[in-house]
């Protein structure tokens, strides 16, 4: 088929078409926002200020909360501004900004919690090399690693997204711009790049997602062996990196590993990986972490 487009903009359902809702919607979205940005940016300014969170660990989860600010700025205020009004329109172009956007930040986050499982699994496994294995050098790698792999990923995503034809209608039934809500619009057959899409989306969830088991479980074997305090203290630490995994990749992978169909529950599901899991990532860090809690103290009081 000849590669025409005759769309130049989308029209967006949205979360819901009542106006009441609407209103209820945009006030706890407001309130979810302002707990990413604030949250997460006290996480960022504590760790880069404070001489005791020195450790990777913390360093990646600096970049954690700048991907996480990024990654709800994609959605959450062009979510918050069309609730309020009739007229839910983005353009072509911005449509697929916000997708590119939204798969890059998306998958840097994937990355980076495999890495932190990494980082985890090394450091309660291999106490006395760990500061040898992962030092600042590797760090940086590592980091540098999950950004351009997340490149590679949008790059395959995107240009499937591009040479599609679109020729009406232009109505997406969801809130932002995803992959599988514009292959439903293509008018073509769409099966071999639905298939693709969801080998590209779907395998990096899943065998990152694998990875992490796997981590956790030669963390769970290593710790026979340890006292029942060592084993509480790591237990301890390993809880919030799960909670946060289950949190992030159980919707990722509910979206993302199946072909080029959309569900009723997708847009739902699609806000806890969007704007529900960036909310808690502080909370969950900060709650549970007696050194982050200390060095936001000596922060407050400076």
């Amino acid at each position: 088929m000849e590669n025409k487009n005759n769309v130049t903009d989308f029209i967006l359902h949205g979360l819901t078409q009542d106006k009441k809702v609407a209103k209820v919607c945009f006030s706890v979205f407001l309130v979810f926002y302002a707990t990413i940005i604030l949250g997460n940016l006290l996480i960022i300014i504590t760790v880069k200020t404070s001489e005791q969170l020195n450790s990777p660990m913390y360093f990646f989860l600096s970049y954690l909360s700048f991907v996480d600010i990024s990654y709800s700025t994609v959605t959450a205020p062009k979510l918050m501004y069309d609730l309020l009004v009739e007229k839910k329109k983005i353009s072509f172009v911005g449509c697929i900004a916000q997708m590119f956007a939204g798969h890059f930040f998306g998958c840097t986050e994937i990355f980076l919690l495999t890495v932190m499982a990494y980082d985890r699994c090394l450091a309660i496994c291999k106490p006395l090399h760990y500061m040898n294995i992962v030092n600042k050098h590797v760090c940086g790698w590592l980091v540098a690693a999950s950004w351009m792999g997340s490149f590679v990923h949008l790059v395959v995503q995107t240009l499937l997204a591009i040479q599609l034809p679109f020729c009406g209608p232009n109505e997406i039934d969801h809130y932002f711009c995803d992959v599988h809500p514009l292959l439903k619009l293509a008018c073509t057959d769409t099966y071999v790049i639905g298939v693709i899409v969801a080998a590209n989306s779907g395998v990096i969830s899943l065998s990152c997602f694998v990875f992490l088991v796997v981590s956790y479980a030669v963390i769970l074997v290593s710790l026979r062996t340890r006292s029942s305090e060592g084993r509480l203290k790591a237990i301890y630490t390993c809880t919030s990196h799960i909670t946060v995994v289950v949190l992030f990749f159980g919707p990722c992978i509910f979206i993302y590993m199946r072909p080029s169909t959309t569900f009723s529950a997708d847009k739902i599901v699609s806000v806890f990986y969007t704007i529900i899991t960036p909310m808690l990532n502080p909370l969950i860090y900060t709650l549970r972490n007696k050194e982050v809690k200390n060095a936001m103290k000596k922060l407050w009081s400076r």
